[in-house]
């Protein structure tokens, strides 16, 4: 029983810490990987994003967005 002693002191406060920098480190990593994706890290919008941006702006018409759909499907 004494072995145990020196788990409750120190052993415990070895474990949270652990515990404590892998959350730490998981956060920082899905942080990371959030702002990746949301600034498009993988090559940017897609045509049909662009195509759908200049719709909503009035750049090309109804027929023009229609049209660039079915291109591209």
């Amino acid at each position: 029983m004494m072995w145990w002693n020196g788990w409750d002191g120190m052993g415990w406060w070895m474990l949270f810490g652990a515990i404590f920098w892998v959350c730490i480190i998981v956060i920082i990593a899905w942080g990371i990987k959030k702002l990746s994706e949301r600034t498009g890290a993988g090559g940017g919008s897609s045509a049909l994003d662009i195509a759908r941006e200049r719709y909503a702006k009035g750049e090309i018409s109804h027929e023009e967005f229609e049209k660039i759909k079915k291109n591209l499907s």
